[in-house]
């Protein structure tokens, strides 16, 4: 660490968090380094005082979960283990979008921060939630990027698909913000021959500590540059928001270094898992969430995954009060592991082997690719009233984005040419309005499809 990132890590970055902004994120980061290292059951006998105080807390404040919990005969003060817990269900997207407002809090905290969020469903859901869960999110990051190496004030690179930009004083604060941080952000939505040559020539110009990337653009920028044999420092790659595939992590590796690290999170809780240096699965964020890989039988019970077993992946967030999510059915699939303690030593419980969060990469008009994120963002930010949506890239490249609607608003179609042209340039686009999107044979909604 230079003295630069030891100055803003260690100084400037806590005192702006916790003196400025009366933010306690530094400290939850203090608390998770220190957790981390205490016996699993410890940290399950943690987690189970956690999900108990929410409970309590939705149970008297929350309409949505009161019903359900009065529905299965169950009252906070009965949960005394993960299985008691089990009784209330595993709830669904759908469930929790017809909800509506009756998921918000009555009382405080209250929910002061919105996103939407499609995941692997492509079925949108608003997101909301309280400054402290925000704070437990922060935190969480800070700690499982940090066994990458990264710190606050590291030379970062982000390699990432880029939102809705800001505009007026929010944009200065965030140039500001990303300056002291020393990170660099590049969009990696569209990944021709012109950009990722661009992007090589940035590291090569200002080489970075680490490189944050979507986890197929770090293995397109990877390919790019063993291809033309060109020469970049090591560096160390911290993949998200896709799968890391076996043959993306061997690329990345010989084009930037052995220094390859998968994490795993959602729009919905943040960071879910993340690998340490043993790189023997990914560690999850247990004081900050309840993560369940479970099976369903046809009978519509269901079990814990066994270890070495595939299921879905369950998620509480034990900090998010303004609007609780209990036991929500992320659409992901996870391979559970067993109960020993990893090479690292951390007590935190692992998953390997996440499955249905790899978007498929599209082709523009000149064959250059793009990000199979790229509907994610266009419908996020603007597809107000779209309740499921879908892209296929035909064999001539033209696209037809499949649309469920709930509210028509009479700019949609512009709106989300607009975000979905500049990107796909050379490409036809077509909308059609469909009453469902249909399953794929594994039961789950293709975001994406290509046809071959």
């Amino acid at each position: 660490m230079d003295l630069y990132t030891s100055l803003v890590a260690g100084v400037l970055f806590p005192a702006w968090e916790g003196t400025v902004r009366g933010r306690p994120t530094v400290t939850l980061q203090h608390h998770l380094e220190r957790s981390q290292w205490r016996w699993r059951e410890e940290l399950e006998a943690m987690q189970l005082g956690a999900l108990r105080r929410l409970l309590a807390h939705a149970w008297a404040n929350v309409p949505f979960w009161r019903s359900r919990m009065d529905a299965v005969g169950m009252r906070p003060e009965d949960v005394r283990s993960l299985a008691d817990y089990r009784r209330l269900g595993v709830v669904e997207r759908p469930a929790l979008r017809e909800a509506g407002e009756a998921r918000v809090s009555t009382a405080p905290p209250f929910p002061t921060i919105s996103k939407t969020t499609s995941g692997s469903t492509s079925e949108p859901l608003v997101v909301r939630y309280d400054a402290g869960s925000e704070h437990w999110r922060q935190a969480t990051k800070y700690r499982g990027y940090g066994w990458a190496g990264y710190r606050v004030g590291v030379r970062t690179l982000h390699y990432w698909g880029t939102g809705h930009p800001p505009t007026g004083w929010k944009r200065a604060k965030i140039t500001a913000d990303r300056a002291l941080r020393r990170e660099r952000w590049i969009n990696s939505s569209r990944r021709g021959e012109a950009e990722l040559a661009a992007v090589v020539k940035e590291i090569q110009r200002d080489p970075p500590s680490v490189i944050l990337a979507f986890s197929q653009a770090a293995g397109d920028l990877a390919r790019f540059v063993l291809d033309r044999k060109l020469r970049c420092p090591e560096i160390t790659v911290i993949c998200a928001a896709e799968r890391l595939l076996p043959a993306d992590r061997e690329v990345i590796a010989q084009a930037f270094g052995a220094r390859v690290f998968e994490t795993y999170g959602s729009r919905e809780v943040m960071l879910i898992g993340a690998e340490c240096e043993a790189h023997d699965g990914m560690h999850l964020s247990m004081e900050n969430l309840l993560t369940e890989i479970i099976v369903r039988n046809g009978d519509g019970s269901e079990r814990p995954a066994e270890p070495g077993e595939t299921g879905e992946v369950v998620l509480t967030d034990l900090h998010n009060y303004g609007m609780p999510f209990l036991r929500y059915a992320s659409g992901d699939y996870a391979t559970a592991m067993g109960r020993e303690t990893c090479a690292c030593g951390r007590g935190l419980a692992r998953i390997q082997g996440v499955e249905g969060r790899v978007a498929e990469t599209l082709l523009d008009g000149e064959g250059s690719r793009v990000s199979g994120l790229l509907p994610v963002v266009a419908v996020v930010y603007g597809g107000d009233g779209v309740k499921a949506f879908q892209l296929v890239q035909h064999r001539d490249r033209a696209v037809t984005l499949r649309l469920v609607v709930d509210a028509l608003g009479p700019d949609l179609d512009a709106k989300l040419r607009a975000l979905l042209a500049p990107h796909l340039r050379g490409v036809t686009i077509r909308i059609e309005r469909v009453p469902e999107i249909p399953l794929a044979a594994s039961g789950k909604k293709q975001l994406v499809i290509i046809e071959r």
